[in-house]
């Protein structure tokens, strides 16, 4: 491992940070994002760093105070706010305490926050309040969780990383482990470093930089020790990539379905998950070697990592790809019985569970499928890649076990169940009040005013959304502009819903992303004006393939693929007002919406049977959203100006002014009908509802 450290860039951050934080806590920002930026060291959320250093009271007195990472914070991009500054006198008097409750633990860490504002500090505070060094540099370095992930473990650090580094068995983060690492400090003051068996490596100095670069010479010597004694790669006939992705496209989404935990409820009656894929040569290599089965299911390299990944996963052998209907069999079983072992795991250890740690669902959250890979769930996109990245980490250092011919040795399972329902990990587990978290949506026109103004709303609201419209710089530009707000939420893909390849290469990538789909908007159309004397055939016909034939591909492969997942869903065709009342010289967009209109109410009848709602929502004329102004009135508007001797404000007017509330009707208020259906406020399908203000000629609405 290489040392990165740069003067220059640590001198950056200070003059960022210094101002408002003083150099010590800007240092430690440094350090922090150098180890954050590391997969080998620290994965997402894990890992913490701190510093000691003096502030002032508001008396001007000076006090020592100790900023250590809040809980949850990831390291990568720290910044101030994610540093918890607690007062350091309390706590070292606190060491000669024989034992501390965690709850009492967590009660006097907020006791003596510098900043009661300040995040709840990591769980480890007091690991780094009686260690005395100024700076302390906590990581889970991959190849020294494989030092200490086998028999006689210290022995095996030693040998590996010299006598001069110190030791401290197994204990579950928290004060009875602060107290034994603080003991083994003073035992060997002078160490390079500490290891805590099947945990981590803690490293100290006087500036950032020292405690930095001890913990890049400890990990480099790990690797030397594996590196040494790795023989040439056996040879392992595993499945092509190309292979791997084509499988997974097929059977991920009757997986995600089996994954959905039922409910019980009526309009919301499954928990989905979001699944992301890690299907790369090194995946492939281990789920196709039959002598590493047992390795795969073993128990994870650190504790820390199992409130991501649950402590072990699913691996179905043999897997029948010929035969999807024994394929969906043998996926209900293997999940059937790994939540029945789940359920006797909790119940052999419930007596000990934290008071006020929740019951965790009992479903796995990594499957392992020889001939594709490694897939992973979770609540979201963000949680199935942290559980994603924790499980390439392991298989990578599990290999290493699996050529080398050493024993792997886990940690017991009641030490597992401790970690699992201790409150302070649960914690990190952040549970959001936001309806549609767990959904992933398709929408079509994405682009467009309309689109733009569903797409903003369904992801404020949590969902996960593809936007789909013909592939070219608008789409991209409006993708890229979501996903720097919305991260992890937000991917496009060019669909021309015309073409029957494309409208399933669209599906397809959506399901390479998330899994599946579970909401599909119908937004995208093209309008024409024209009188019928007038009309141009070819014209009329270019209406009805995006208008027509468009809903009705968009229809038939979502209808293929609510089918496979078994879990229901939602179809929201955008309809238009002209539906009911149709504009002279509008015939072909009025004709051939009335058609996609009567598509959706087929839907509705030939769809419930699966659990799926398909309802519309029909506005009236929407000008712009933000920026975006709307495809169909660039179309429609010259016309509809030149008649009645209006500009773009007068016609804007107008179509206020004749609807009985005078609204102007907007793409956010599209997207409020279009929620209401998608959160499913009642149990509705084949209905329509109007936004237009209210328009005397509509009815009956």
């Amino acid at each position: 491992m290489h040392n990165k450290w740069q003067a220059s860039e640590e001198k950056r951050v200070i003059a960022e940070f210094a101002p408002a934080t003083g150099s010590d806590l800007a240092s430690c920002i440094y350090v922090s994002r150098l180890l954050g930026n590391e997969p080998d060291l620290v994965l997402h959320g894990g890992g913490n760093t701190s510093v000691k250093t003096t502030t002032l009271d508001v008396m001007g007195a000076p006090q020592t105070t100790l900023f250590v990472k809040g809980s949850g914070f990831d390291l990568s991009g720290i910044t101030s706010e994610g540093f918890s500054g607690i007062l350091l006198d309390p706590l070292k008097r606190m060491r000669s305490l024989e034992k501390l409750p965690d709850n009492e633990m967590i009660r006097e860490l907020r006791r003596h926050l510098f900043n009661p504002d300040s995040p709840v500090p990591s769980v480890e505070a007091f690991l780094h309040a009686f260690i005395p060094s100024k700076f302390i540099v906590h990581t889970h370095p991959a190849s020294i969780l494989g030092l200490t992930n086998q028999e006689n473990a210290a022995a095996k650090v030693q040998e590996a990383l010299g006598s001069n580094v110190s030791t401290v068995p197994y204990v579950r983060a928290g004060f009875g482990l602060a107290k034994l690492a603080a003991e083994a400090f003073d035992r060997q003051s002078k160490a390079a470093g500490m290891v805590l068996l099947q945990h981590g490596l803690v490293t100290w100095g006087d500036s950032a930089e020292e405690a930095y670069a001890a913990t890049i010479e400890l990990v480099s010597k790990a690797e030397n020790w594996w590196n040494g004694r790795m023989p040439a790669a056996k040879d392992v006939k595993s499945t092509s990539l190309e292979s791997a992705w084509q499988r997974y496209v097929q059977i991920a989404p009757m997986l995600r379905g089996i994954l959905a935990e039922p409910t019980g409820e009526q309009d919301h009656p499954f928990r989905r998950f979001v699944l992301i894929p890690w299907i790369t040569a090194e995946a492939l290599e281990m789920v196709d070697d039959p002598g590493v089965k047992q390795l795969a299911l073993s128990p994870p390299l650190t504790p820390d990592h199992l409130i991501r990944t649950k402590s072990i996963p699913v691996f179905i052998a043999d897997p029948n790809y010929e035969d999807h209907a024994k394929l969906k069999e043998q996926f209900r079983s293997a999940i059937q019985a790994y939540a029945q072992d789940y359920q006797a795991y909790f119940e052999r250890h419930a007596h000990r569970i934290e008071s006020g740690a929740r019951r965790l669902d009992p479903l796995p959250r990594v499957i392992l499928l020889p001939g594709i890979g490694v897939i992973c769930g979770g609540e979201t996109e963000k949680a199935a890649l942290i559980a994603r990245d924790i499980m390439a980490q392991s298989i990578h250092v599990k290999r290493w076990f699996a050529l080398s011919g050493i024993k792997y040795r886990g940690l017991e399972e009641d030490h597992l169940f401790d970690m699992e329902y201790f409150l302070m990990q649960q914690a990190k587990l952040k549970i959001h009040d936001v309806p549609l978290q767990r959904q992933v949506a398709i929408v079509t026109g994405a682009a467009g005013a309309i689109g733009m103004g569903i797409t903003e709303a369904l992801l404020q609201n949590g969902c996960h959304v593809a936007l789909t419209d013909l592939p070219g710089e608008h789409l991209d530009q409006s993708a890229s502009k979501l996903k720097k707000r919305f991260p992890n939420q937000v991917f496009s893909a060019g669909m021309d819903v015309t073409d029957p390849q494309s409208v399933q290469r669209g599906f397809n990538e959506v399901i390479r992303q998330w899994g599946g789909v579970d909401l599909v908007i119908v937004n995208a159309g093209v309008a024409m004006v024209s009188s019928l004397a007038e009309m141009d055939l070819d014209g009329f016909r270019r209406l009805e393939k995006v208008n027509v034939e468009g809903t009705l591909l968009v229809l038939r492969e979502a209808a293929r693929l609510f089918q496979l997942q078994g879990t229901g869903g939602d179809v929201i065709l955008i309809s238009t007002r002209n539906v009911f009342a149709p504009g002279a010289k509008f015939g072909a967009y009025s004709a051939t919406k009335a058609a996609a209109h009567q598509l959706a109410r087929i839907a509705s009848l030939e769809l419930a049977d699966l659990g799926v709602r398909v309802n519309m929502v029909a506005p009236d004329a929407v000008f712009s959203h933000g920026q975006v102004n709307s495809g169909l009135w660039a179309e429609v508007g010259p016309d509809r100006m030149k008649s009645r001797g209006l500009d773009q404000a007068g016609l804007e007017d107008y179509y206020r002014n004749r609807n009985l509330l005078k609204a102007r009707i907007t793409a956010e208020h599209v997207a409020r009908a279009v929620l209401f259906f998608a959160t499913r406020k009642t149990p509705t399908t084949g209905a329509t509802l109007p936004v237009d203000g209210g328009l005397p000629d509509s009815t009956p609405r």
